[in-house]
């Protein structure tokens, strides 16, 4: 598994995942329990991980689609 994304935002992460399961990339955030326990402050963020080998396809989906997923060079 590969971290693909990092962040506070819930929106950012629920509109990450849609779009990588219409793309078929099973993904899976992490974190979410910790963010819970915080009181919903937002100060931890989630991480969404995905397999290797659809890393790479998943970068390309975010970045296309004006996410900024981690490893991003620009």
């Amino acid at each position: 598994m590969k971290q693909l994304l990092r962040t506070t935002d819930p929106t950012e992460l629920t509109f990450a995942e849609a779009l990588l399961r219409g793309e078929g990339i099973d993904c899976f955030i992490l974190d979410v329990n910790m963010s819970v326990l915080e009181g919903g402050l937002g100060i931890l963020p989630r991480r969404m991980v995905v397999r290797d080998e659809d890393f790479a396809l998943a970068h390309r989906a975010l970045r296309e689609n004006g996410l900024h997923p981690e490893n991003d060079d620009d």
